[in-house]
């Protein structure tokens, strides 16, 4: 799979889905052309449904789906589906306990010229919060297609952040992918790097040559699942490197950053920093700015992670 649109892919893999289970169903908020979904309701009109710019309807009418037995996958940008339509989803689709896909499109500074109201930096940390939910961000359109199809066979609400813009493949297609558990990039024995989403985890696997060329050997985690957390796996790095950096599109207060902290807090205290916003609103610009902006680099792991060693040779 080459370079493709990550919206494509979400397209083509319900449509897939769809054919082969007639309780798929799409459910948008008159952003199909957005989100990619026109083919699916070309191909199956009646399980197509634009309930039009009315988000809380959105969730509402998916979560009535649900009830009646479908699978119903509705998607709106990633400000709407957190901020707009939080109480609908907690109550009438996961206080429920049904079985509503949500997706959040265009996360963090992917937003780009939607600018700073449509920029969700805080999607993440406000599902947190919601009992029982899985949360989950592809990095590629390989993982992107295999976790759709773990995630439509599963009975349970779940968010997920997906980057519509084309992403190169991270991953090749025969690899395999479960929710819930992270996937080893790069094997390292001096720092680990956690990062999640089609920006950061690129940027971390750069970080990683980055740090080779002066003799620092970092492990990479594609942390795709960031609610359930792999907490094995997140604890047994921490044992191995004693340093953790992570990385996401997204507020660190109450994002992956603040997961793993939490955890390692409880179970395992260990020395981290943290890539990510910090405590700031999104703004217009182009996604290449922002992410030198906001400091979203590889460059910035790197510094991160040297921080992390110095302090460690400093009290050793």
């Amino acid at each position: 799979m080459g370079q493709k649109e990550m919206r494509a892919v979400y397209n083509e893999t319900l449509i897939e889905l769809a054919r082969e289970d007639e309780r798929i169903m799409v459910v948008e908020a008159d952003l199909m052309k957005a989100s990619g979904t026109m083919g699916f309701k070309a191909q199956f009109p009646d399980r197509g449904v634009d309930v039009g710019v009315a988000e809380a309807n959105l969730v509402g009418v998916s979560a009535g789906l649900s009830a009646a037995g479908k699978i119903p996958f509705p998607a709106t940008f990633g400000c709407f589906a957190s901020r707009r339509v939080f109480d609908q989803f907690f109550i009438s689709a996961n206080y429920a306990k049904l079985n509503v896909k949500l997706t959040g499109t265009d996360p963090g500074i992917s937003a780009a010229f939607n600018g700073g109201t449509h920029m969700p930096f805080e999607d993440v940390g406000l599902m947190r919060m919601i009992p029982d939910l899985t949360i989950f961000e592809p990095s590629d359109p390989v993982s992107l297609k295999a976790l759709i199809k773990e995630n439509a066979k599963r009975y349970g609400s779940s968010y997920m952040r997906l980057h519509r813009k084309a992403i190169e493949p991270i991953y090749s297609e025969e690899e395999t992918f479960q929710l819930g558990k992270g996937k080893v990039l790069f094997d390292g024995s001096d720092v680990t790097i956690i990062a999640t989403g089609a920006i950061l985890v690129p940027e971390a696997i750069r970080a990683r040559e980055l740090l080779r060329s002066e003799g620092i050997d970092a492990a990479v985690i594609d942390m795709h699942t960031i609610k359930p957390l792999d907490e094995e796996l997140v604890l047994a790095f921490a044992e191995k490197t004693g340093r953790i950096v992570t990385a996401e599109n997204h507020q660190v207060a109450g994002g992956l950053g603040a997961a793993v902290a939490l955890l390692l807090a409880e179970h395992a205290p260990t020395r981290m920093a943290m890539v990510g916003i910090h405590d700031e609103f999104g703004q217009v610009a182009t996604q290449d700015w922002l992410q030198r902006y906001y400091k979203l680099t590889a460059e910035e792991i790197v510094r991160k992670a040297k921080l992390l060693l110095e302090q460690k040779e400093t009290t050793t």
